[in-house]
């Protein structure tokens, strides 16, 4: 029993081609069904279930850091889950540290536990980075006798999940393994877009805004944001775009050069010298080669980023001061206001789909996949598609020229 044979389930996109049954698609963990494997699924409700819901124990974890619609999404999938008829759902709490820490219980979810989470942001069941090996994680899914496992992260996450399938499948055990792509940088390959994108956009306006306000009431003032993006600028190029009150936006995919005829800060002397103001915006991942490269990384993995935009900050107030130009450089750094916040309406939307979706894919007898949009259409991807590497700003796209329209910055080289 498998619905993937149904044609009419299969969207038909033009960056999705048909797998071939050695490739990396979509797995049924139905050792019995006979399917033609397709690259890509339409996402949603089947005819057919493979698991009994009464049977099933369902777990959620979120892992990574915190997100807009985390929340949003735990609610969607407990909902949706006892639509099915499943009685038992729990939560692993602090990402994947929950399955071994004997101090982190399973938290039992249903409708009443999260009827009204999503009115704030966070997660119920917390977040770390890193954990255990994936041994011992599988271990602990057995003895925990779960059936379906509903992971939200990014791409660091969904490696991690991915392992976990391969693992439960050597062992063969029946777990479905579902992620649901989290990131609020929006660089997850294939995706149209990733839940907590839009909430961060809209808030960072108002941290723009307060950078704007602060250099047009000071004399020569210059505002500095800095926002989230480690090897993405979608963040800050929609902010940007969004606000209209940025002069300069760097991103990680576009180098710049600060000194020099044609960098940035003489760029900043002349906005200074024709308006009297100046507002910034840069990514996080932005112009990491100007600084001391580390080897060091965090628990998950990712290299640690020099600070871009405090190094920014002092080499601005050190080449005004030398070319004898007062100038006032206020800096905002709202990464953790943002990350924080609750999900604004779009999002919630999104979130809402992508959690009925991921329970959906599992009771199809799906594992190995993540759910997400692409095209404009909910599919179902196979996890090592979207994990290759992350989703980035293309420098020679409409979108990036639109913001370089608006901003009217220079080519700092």
């Amino acid at each position: 029993m498998y619905m993937g044979q149904h044609m009419d389930l299969v969207v038909h996109l033009m960056v999705i081609k048909f797998a071939s049954p050695n490739s990396a698609g979509a797995e049924c963990i139905d050792p019995d069904c006979s399917w033609v494997e397709q690259w890509v699924h339409r996402a949603g409700p089947r005819k057919q279930i493979y698991y009994e819901p009464k049977e099933v124990k369902a777990a959620i974890v979120t892992c990574g850091g915190l997100c807009p619609g985390l929340n949003d999404v735990i609610r969607q999938i407990v909902f949706t889950l006892e639509k099915y008829g499943v009685k038992n759902i729990v939560g692993i709490q602090f990402g994947y540290r929950g399955f071994c820490d004997e101090n982190l219980r399973e938290v039992p979810l249903s409708h009443q536990v999260v009827q009204n989470i999503n009115l704030a942001g966070g997660s119920l069941l917390g977040v770390s980075r890193g954990g255990p090996s994936i041994s011992d994680i599988v271990d602990s899914i057995q003895a925990k006798a779960i059936d379906m496992l509903f992971v939200l992260g990014g791409n660091g996450t969904h490696a991690g999940a991915n392992a976990i399938h391969d693992e439960c499948c050597k062992r063969k055990m029946k777990v479905s393994v579902v992620g649901v792509p989290k990131t609020i940088d929006n660089d997850i390959q294939l995706m149209d877009k990733t839940f907590g994108f839009d909430t961060a956009v809209e808030e960072a306006q108002r941290a723009i805004n307060s950078a704007y306000i602060e250099a047009e009431s000071a004399y020569h003032g210059i505002g500095l944001v800095k926002l989230m993006g480690r090897s993405s600028g979608f963040i800050a190029m929609h902010a940007s775009l969004s606000s209209g009150q940025i002069d300069i936006c760097l991103i990680p995919e576009v180098p710049f050069k600060l000194e020099g005829p044609n960098g940035l800060l003489q760029h900043l002397e002349h906005l200074i010298k024709t308006k009297g103001k100046a507002v910034v915006c840069v990514a996080e991942g932005a112009g990491q080669e100007l600084l001391q490269k580390s080897d060091a990384t965090d628990a998950s993995g990712n290299v640690v980023l020099g600070d871009i935009g405090v190094h920014m900050q002092q080499q601005i107030k050190r080449h005004f001061k030398y070319i004898g130009v007062p100038a006032d450089v206020k800096y905002i750094d709202p990464t953790y206001m943002v990350r924080a916040c609750r999900a604004n309406a779009s999002d919630a939307i999104l979130c809402t789909v992508l959690g009925q979706n991921a329970v959906h894919g599992a009771f199809a007898g799906f594992s190995g996949i993540t759910t997400g949009i692409c095209n404009n259409h909910y599919v179902y991807l196979p996890i090592p598609e979207v994990v290759r590497s992350p989703r980035r700003v293309d420098s020679n796209s409409r979108m990036w020229h639109r913001c370089l329209t608006s901003t009217g910055q220079a080519d700092f080289h």
